[in-house]
């Protein structure tokens, strides 16, 4: 880092000496910590670790826990074949998988809690899921995965699920899925690797959040919260060139980067990174920034020690660490 931009932080507060995290208050919250259950799980060439760590949710995600420091995991399912079943089954296997979690829950209050898989194929079912999973499970929200038989949720067709998470005041979390074959097909053939985490995965979630933002939902549903992870997935990067050149070209009612502002949070979730994370306190606020691992595919120290290491001040830290998800959730 430039002393020249080190000052410009420093004066911003945004760094702050050597603090101490075991001196900040509040108990560390995770927000994208995963789970599976068989009917759901996705091919390909998976570790056999991170199996073993989906299917667990007791002693080893807890000692995992312990070991990093974090003291709740707010648990989702992870990516799956869900959102390309036919909505009967779709409807069956999320209300499996959301009460497979809700039990672990019960277990462990104190150190889970979660948010709810959505049969988004009957977008009408999924929204009533939804509601079942905050009023009788207690569950804060619900997560997202990619595309649903290749259609973005920003159709209006699945504009009943925003209706109901605004109604209900609680977050929708979009994560990513599998890129779009069409996609894959013409952008990674020849690079496979880039279809994943690596690049595709972060492509396929921004592009998700930007039609979000471009269909209307936000403001149909202004009180709508939407999560997105992976250090916001490029998009504070960009905002400037979004909120410049999206704003021009659209009938939005707001400016771009007002929306994302008011309406996102970002997680730390398999994006460990410094640079990435000093840009985000400086394009939407320290306030809508949430500590997050992205387990098992990332590890639990390695995102916690980096949290706990970056050059920010101790109350923007206890912010993203804690009381951001404390209060958004209402933990």
């Amino acid at each position: 880092m430039q002393p020249s931009v080190r000052a410009g932080l420093r004066e911003r507060g945004f760094l702050a000496g050597h603090t101490h995290p075991a001196h900040l208050q509040g108990k560390v919250i995770a927000l994208e910590e995963h789970f599976w259950i068989p009917e759901l799980s996705v091919g390909g060439n998976y570790p056999a670790e991170w199996a073993r760590r989906l299917l667990d949710l007791n002693t080893l995600r807890l000692e995992e826990m312990d070991a990093a420091g974090i003291d709740i995991q707010v648990i989702s399912h992870g990516p799956s074949k869900l959102q390309n079943l036919d909505a009967a089954s779709a409807t069956d296997l999320a209300r499996r998988a959301n009460d497979i979690l809700q039990q672990a829950v019960l277990a462990h209050p104190d150190r889970f809690s979660a948010f709810a898989l959505l049969p988004t194929p009957d977008p009408q079912a999924a929204a009533n899921e939804l509601e079942r999973c905050v009023t009788k499970n207690g569950f804060k929200g619900a997560m997202i995965h990619g595309t649903t038989h290749g259609e973005f949720i920003d159709r209006k067709r699945f504009w009943p699920i925003f209706e109901r998470a605004e109604a209900l005041d609680v977050p929708i979390y979009i994560h990513p899925g599998a890129t779009h074959p069409a996609v894959a097909e013409a952008y990674y053939t020849d690079y496979p690797a880039m279809a994943s985490a690596g690049w595709g995965f972060n492509v396929e979630t921004a592009t998700h959040a930007i039609r979000l933002i471009l269909s209307g939902v936000l403001d149909q549903y202004p009180k709508l919260r939407i999560i997105i992870g992976h250090m916001g997935e490029g998009l504070p990067f960009s905002l400037w060139r979004c909120d410049a050149l999206l704003t021009r070209d659209s009938d939005l009612k707001k400016r771009f980067r007002e929306y994302f502002r008011e309406n996102f949070f970002i997680t730390t979730s398999g994006n460990f990174s410094v640079p990435a994370l000093l840009c985000s306190i400086m394009e939407v606020g320290a306030d809508k920034i949430l500590f997050s691992i992205d387990w098992p595919y990332a590890d639990n120290v390695e995102g916690k020690t980096f949290l706990d290491n970056a050059p920010i001040s101790a109350d923007d830290r206890c912010k993203i660490l804690s009381s951001n998800a404390a209060t958004l959730l209402r933990l």
